[in-house]
């Protein structure tokens, strides 16, 4: 934190307001309805490109190809870390908290993995970072 973001910063909302939600937490958990695997990446980049496949948070992270510097902003803005894991490559406890339900933000305390955030709240995000950081805040 007391990160300066500087002028043209996209945040909205003061970076301090988030402490004392966050407080509850030491992780969020963001897993993608994609998989890591070459054909996994390739076939959801296509998939996408014809409106066949949708990952409300990979549209949230990430531009066509590679992660976009208004979700970079915002995650560095958290106090806590955001890790994202794809289908595929998520620990066995992430995968257990999910319950097989994609796309998905998790929190991680002291008794477990809880759900943060199901797939309808990320798809409500309507692809903003500064909507999921707004979220987020306000827990």
């Amino acid at each position: 934190m007391g990160q300066r973001l500087g002028k043209r910063s996209l945040l909205q909302r003061p970076v301090q307001t988030m402490t004392d939600a966050a407080g509850q937490y030491s992780e969020f958990i963001g897993v993608y309805n994609a998989e890591s695997t070459v054909l996994g990446e390739i076939s959801y980049w296509i998939g996408a490109r014809l409106g066949l496949r949708h990952c409300s948070l990979c549209d949230i992270t990430h531009g066509l190809f590679t992660k976009r510097a208004e979700w970079q902003e915002c995650e560095s803005a958290l106090p806590i870390p955001f890790t994202t894991f794809h289908i595929n490559d998520a620990p066995a406890d992430v995968t257990q908290a999910a319950k097989g339900k994609y796309p998905i933000v998790l929190g991680r305390n002291q008794s477990g993995i809880h759900l943060v955030l199901d797939t309808d709240e990320l798809e409500q995000c309507n692809g903003s970072p500064q909507e999921l950081l707004n979220r987020l805040q306000s827990l």
